[in-house]
């Protein structure tokens, strides 16, 4: 990917070397067991089973610990910052088409720990976005999780990865988190589970049109569109339950299999609009506006 020497986005908060207390998610991310692989792993934050995830911690202090920023960090936080800017360009443009507004994200670098308005993350969990700040939040170091645990490497499946959670963004303007929520009051966990499924691919395939455009705008090189389809399918349900427990249990699918996600982005990425990214098939109760 062509991001050297480009803009980088104003909506980057560095809050390495900080320790937070407070409410911590529990359970193992994508580096242990995946016992939350619901929500640790570019689940979207706040949807009702992330926040059920949190337990008390009698502390909620905010500590600075030794930190020291390597060159290597340094280029990666310069990379995320031009991908977010060219998220914002993209999704801008796109919202004005279709007569909104679009509202950008705060892309927050942690490293160990962070607060958010969905409680407390370690870096195990992943990336993930929260509905309830409308912040983005990575540790750095995932980028080498996603390219040796997950065999996903090279820059455009990191910029996939942060595409995803931006989606997760635009799923909240639009107002389909809300949505999403409504649901959960109203059906059984195994029936709000298909749609849980459903709104992540809904998110890959908007990482999907956010690539289509970045090519269009001649960012991307070759190889690049291999490394995010990659991405996303090393990330399916279906991958990292056999990975992580040598079997797969369809019933607790919650992002996807790896050709369901490989497909979305796919079609996000050939059809680079919001009219075909209706993963729910036209269901009145879920919807893109």
């Amino acid at each position: 990917m062509r991001w050297k020497d480009r803009r980088k986005s104003n909506h980057v908060e560095d809050r390495r070397g900080k320790s937070t207390g407070g409410k911590t998610l529990v359970g193992g991310g994508i580096g242990g067991v995946l016992i939350l692989l619901a929500f640790t792993f570019l689940s979207g934050g706040n949807f009702g089973d992330f926040l059920n995830s949190v337990v008390s911690d009698p502390g909620g202090n905010t500590a600075t610990i030794s930190y020291q920023e390597t060159e290597t960090e340094s280029e990666r936080a310069d990379f995320v910052s031009v991908v977010l800017a060219d998220t914002e360009e993209v999704w801008t443009d796109v919202f004005q088409e279709y007569g909104y507004e679009y509202q950008e994200p705060t892309l927050v670098l942690f490293s160990g720990s962070v607060q958010s308005a969905c409680g407390v993350a370690g870096s195990s969990t992943g990336p993930f976005y929260c509905p309830g700040d409308a912040n983005l939040y990575i540790d750095l170091s995932f980028y080498d999780e996603l390219s040796q645990q997950f065999n996903a490497p090279g820059d455009f499946a990191m910029a996939y990865v942060i595409a995803h959670e931006v989606g997760h963004h635009v799923q909240t303007q639009l107002g389909l988190t809300e949505q999403l929520n409504i649901l959960r009051n109203e059906l059984s966990e195994t029936e709000f589970n298909k749609y849980q499924v459903r709104f992540e691919l809904q998110a890959d395939y908007f990482a999907g049109v956010w690539s289509n455009y970045a090519q269009g705008l001649g960012y991307l090189e070759e190889g690049d569109y291999e490394e995010a389809i990659n991405a996303a399918g090393a990330v399916g349900d279906d991958r990292l339950q056999q990975q992580a427990q040598g079997y797969v249990v369809p019933e607790s699918f919650t992002h996807g299999t790896s050709e369901q996600r490989m497909y979305w982005f796919e079609r996000g990425f050939e059809s680079g609009n919001l009219e075909d990214g209706d993963t729910f098939d036209g269901n009145a109760k879920f919807k893109l506006p």
